[in-house]
């Protein structure tokens, strides 16, 4: 099933509950135009602003320790965010991340207690592998939350986020598109995922709501 061409939804606080829906669910949810174009564009101008100022570097695997550059897993760049942060259009954004934990904690009891997060590029010819977002042994990543920001986002253009959602079908999945305001929320230690290969540059804000340790 392929979800790239879903209608846009209200982008209000309206969503939040068919978010709770959807992840006591399925487990996983879309929800397109979570973010207006203008929101979207905010964004995207702090993101080249910090890109300017060197602020994003090759993105690792891995954790402590065991981080280190794969190019030939992934190879975005990456920015990672203050989450205490209440600058410009990230810092509204954090804020809208904040009623949703509290919405989510209210009707789900997920026990969310902070968010971390980075901001990606993907420049053309960019990917990252197959994975699962929970490390091994380190169980406080519980929910991903992928929100995208580019605008006028083509087929042609790649850059698929594929989910494997079946695990009785280790090959099933469903894609979405990285269209601009689409935000992609699942439980972290469910559902491995990939980025398909992009022939444009492709921008997300991704972050994970954790548990406290």
């Amino acid at each position: 099933m392929n979800v790239t061409d879903r209608p846009l939804a209200a982008a209000d606080a309206a969503a939040f509950p068919r978010i709770a829906d959807a992840l006591a669910g399925p487990g996983w949810s879309l929800t397109g135009g979570f973010l207006s174009a203008a929101q979207c564009d905010a964004l995207r101008l702090q993101a080249n602003a910090l890109d300017r100022q060197g602020a994003f570097k090759p993105a690792g695997v891995g954790r402590a320790a065991d981080l280190a550059v794969r190019s030939t897993i992934r190879s975005d760049r990456v920015c990672w965010l203050d989450p205490e942060s209440r600058d410009g259009a990230i810092g509204a954004y954090l804020a809208q991340l904040e009623d949703l934990r509290q919405t989510l904690n209210r009707d789900l009891c997920l026990g969310l207690f902070n968010f971390e997060g980075h901001l990606a590029i993907y420049p053309p010819g960019s990917f990252y592998r197959r994975h699962l977002d929970q490390f091994r042994g380190v169980e406080l990543r519980t929910l991903t939350c992928i929100l995208y920001l580019n605008p006028d986002w083509q087929p042609a253009d790649g850059g698929l986020l594929r989910i494997y959602t079946d695990p009785d079908r280790p090959d099933h999945y469903e894609e979405v598109a990285p269209i601009g305001g689409t935000l992609v929320t699942f439980l972290s230690a469910r559902f491995e995922h990939e980025v398909m290969l992009a022939t444009r540059e492709r921008l997300s804000l991704t972050g994970w709501f954790k548990r406290r340790g």
